[in-house]
């Protein structure tokens, strides 16, 4: 049976390019309304304070070994489409490494995400920063505001 070289190589960069979506459709919410299935039906502490700061910041993507993979197989199979013999499997190599990188790359840039650091006064004085997902909350300076706890999670919301 003739494996056509061209019709593989397409199919390899679909199954990446669909890995990649995959990864950015699965990354998380790091916003104040964002919570993760475990954290529902448990008790968490409550806080009021003034927003005395707000600063964009950015939240960097995930690293996950899906872009890399996808990034070699991609790169591995262009390669290999390069010469023939010694040649072909050295292309095959490099074109698997620099593909790894530059899987990872886009992974991180694809779910990159703009942040926001909210610093709040509490009512007994203590002054907190919280940097969460910018959900568009458009926190303002002298702004009352809650503060969501729990073990190591905190939130700012209205």
């Amino acid at each position: 049976m003739k494996v056509n070289r061209g019709k593989t190589q397409r199919l390899a960069l679909v199954a990446a390019l669909v890995a990649a979506l995959g990864v950015a459709g699965c990354a998380s919410g790091l916003g104040g309304g964002a919570y993760q299935r475990g954290e529902a039906r448990r008790t968490m502490v409550v806080q009021y304070g003034t927003v005395e700061g707000v600063r964009a910041v950015k939240l960097e993507g995930t690293k996950t070994p899906v872009g890399p993979v996808a990034g070699a197989a991609v790169g591995g199979i262009a390669g290999s489409g390069v010469g023939g013999g010694r040649g072909q499997a050295i292309a095959t190599v490099i074109g698997a490494v620099a593909g790894g990188l530059a899987g990872a790359a886009v992974e991180e840039g694809a779910t990159r995400q703009p942040g926001v650091e909210v610093t709040v006064r509490l009512e007994n004085g203590q002054v907190l920063a919280v940097v969460q997902e910018d959900g568009g909350e458009n926190f303002r300076i002298g702004e009352r505001v809650r503060l969501v706890r729990d073990a190591g999670t905190t939130r700012v919301t209205r």
